[in-house]
Formats: structure tokens, sequence, C-alpha cells
């Protein structure tokens, strides 16, 4: 018997296959293109956020660092290591002798000073300007223009060669104060210092002459670099010799700078004062109100725009900086129509694409304030 006639025939349906057809692609190709342009725009807005996020944490601490810098030197505006001034001496029995005659030339070189104009510098510790003052051609170059320019005198906060301070260097300007009853009260120079302490044995600190001026670089004529600049010019060596101020670039951005100062001319009992006599006590018996002195705090403002005189920068206690800062680059697509006011003058608006902020801080110079106050 033929078992094939009986038996069932197997059979296997095999399912064709097929692969992507040519608009299925095409779909898929078009839902690539548009994840890609999506995470594209993502990336590209996230490198722009903190691209600005980075130029305003730039314009921040900018602004901090010039605002710290100004405060820390003007602080110790008229520190003089004990040594005060006559006029500012509430002990002094008679009329002071050495209330500054004129207002000190900012840049003349050491070697030109005379024995007066020592004496007035350390009476007058700031002065300013809005023009570049006489001398300071060379000792401020590429001055900006319609800037003010602030200068500050103390001796330096630490002792020459001592710990982390400079090394004392021949032929650099000191401060020393003598402690020794019948020797001179000071000396201010580059050499001849002879002075003691209360032992009248041990040598005298000497403390590096400090005298800093503050201005703003004109970066339209300055390297071509666009960026406008603090510079800071202080006296020191060049070529070896003591000469007019050397000009060093501080802090970048800072494109506009105003000053008030805060000056003491009224004492406590309301009369002007009056250095060319002695003290005058309202009660002689207890001295608690000096009637023709200053009393620390301030009485007017002064600013480069309503010039200070002699008596303002002499009887400054007070100053106030004001800072506009702007950022280092620009941003795209940016635009403002703000004014910014500094010590009551308007800037702006700005036509560029520069994001900028302004910067304030008040400065009580306590060297001076501190002298002047009574119980």
């Amino acid at each position: 018997m033929n078992r094939s006639a009986w038996m069932p025939t197997k059979t296997c349906a095999v399912g064709r296959q097929r692969g992507f057809g040519l608009i299925e692609l095409m779909v898929a190709m078009a839902i690539g293109l548009f994840l890609t342009a999506g995470i594209l725009a993502i990336y590209l807005n996230m490198s722009l956020s903190n691209a600005e996020m980075a130029k305003t944490n730039v314009q921040i601490e900018n602004g901090r660092l010039a605002i710290q810098l100004l405060r820390e030197d003007l602080v110790h505006a008229g520190f003089w290591n004990g040594f005060i001034p006559e006029f500012d001496d509430l002990t002094l029995a008679t009329a002071p002798s050495d209330y500054p005659t004129a207002v000190p030339t900012p840049c003349f070189a050491y070697l030109s000073w005379s024995s007066s104009s020592r004496r007035i510098r350390l009476g007058v510790p700031v002065q300013l300007y809005r023009s570049l003052p006489s001398s300071c051609s060379t000792a401020l170059p590429n001055k900006q223009a319609n800037s003010d320019v602030l200068l500050v005198r103390h001796a330096q906060t630490c002792v020459a060669g001592v710990g982390n301070c400079e090394v004392d260097t021949p032929g650099k300007l000191y401060f020393q104060t003598s402690q020794c009853e019948g020797e001179a009260r000071y000396v201010l120079a580059d050499s001849g210092f002879t002075l003691h302490k209360r032992d009248c044995v041990t040598a005298a600190e000497k403390r590096k002459f400090v005298n800093n001026i503050y201005y703003l670089r004109d970066y339209a004529v300055t390297a071509g670099d666009g960026i406008p600049t603090l510079m800071q010019s202080s006296f020191d060596l060049m070529g070896g010799n003591l000469t007019q101020q050397v000009a060093v670039p501080m802090i970048e951005g800072v494109e506009a700078m105003r000053f008030e100062l805060g000056v003491d001319n009224i004492s406590d009992s309301g009369a002007a004062v009056d250095y060319s006599q002695p003290v005058v006590w309202a009660n002689p018996n207890i001295k608690n109100s000096p009637t023709n002195r200053g009393d620390g705090a301030t009485d007017v403002l002064c600013t480069s725009a309503t010039p200070c005189d002699l008596d303002g920068m002499a009887n400054s206690v007070v100053i106030k900086a004001y800072l506009l800062v702007r950022s280092l680059e620009a941003s795209p697509g940016y635009s403002s129509d703000k004014t910014y006011s500094l010590a009551g003058e308007t800037f702006g608006p700005y036509s560029d694409s520069f994001k900028r902020h302004v910067y304030m801080t008040t400065v009580r110079l306590s060297n001076i304030s501190g002298r002047r106050e009574t119980p």
C-alpha cells in the first residue's frame, strides 16, 4: 500500500520580507531633522545664555573690584602713622602754623618739592579734578575727557621690609614719624631717616609714601582695544630715579567715574571753622565742643563739576564714588534707552549693544573725621 496516498502533505507558508519604503524613509529623515534642529536650538540657546551669563559675571566682578580698589585706598587717606597736622590737633593751645596755603601740584617730581610743599601734601590727603591737572600730561597718559581725576595720599599701612610689605628700596620716598621729644616731628624724603620711637633710642618705622592718582583711560586712542579702563598712577622709581607718577591699568570696563567730597567746614556750634586762631572751646573746663573747628560730619558737598577749593579738599571727611561699568563684549541684539546718574550727572542713553551697571560706595575718611570728633 502506498503510504503517500493516505499521509497528509506538510506545507510551509513563508511570509514575504519587506524593507522601508521611500515614503517611510523620507518621514523618518524628516523626524530626525526636526529632532536634530530642536537639539541644536536648545544647545545654541544654552550657549548664548552661558555666554551672556559669563559677560555679566565679568562685568559684576570688574565693578566690585574697582569699588574695592578705591575703598581700600580711600579708607587710609590722611594716615600718617601717628602724626597729626597742627590744624587738626585739638590739644594744640596755639594757632596752627601748618594749614595748607595752596593746593599741591599733583604730579610734580619729588626733586622739585620744597619744604612747604611737603607740608601741605600732608594736609591735603585727597584732591579732585575734572580736567587733566597741570604737570600731569606725562603722568596720566591718554586721560579720558570729561572724567574725574582723584588723588589719594597716605603713608603705607605696613612697615617697609616687614612681613609681606615691599622691601626698603633706596631712592623711593618714605615717611617717618618721631615719638621722641625734641626731634623733628616727621621726615618725608628718600634719605635721612634718623627719627626715633618714644625711648629715643629705637629707630622709628619707615613707611612708603603713597601718592595714587585714579583716572580713566581714553580707550578710543589707546592700543585700539576699545576697552575703557580704570588706571592708577603712583609714585615709583623710573629709570633708577624717583620721578613723576607711573601709570598702570587696573580694572577693565570702567566707562565713567564721578566723586563727591563731603566737606566738614562748620563746627557743632554752627560756626564756621577758623584755623587762624587757637581752638576755642564752648566750655573750657569740659572741652567737648570746639566752636571754630569741624566736628567730623559732612556739612556741604563738592564735586569736580562744582569745583572743590583748597578748603574743601583739606576738610574732606567723606567721599562718595560712582562708577559706570560696561561689559567687555557686546551682546548681539541688545539695546537699551537707560540713562545713568553719577553724582548728579547723567550718562546715556547709549546706542551700542553693551550692557552697563552703576556701582557706588561711600567711604568715611576716619583718619581725618576721627580727629575732629569730641565726646
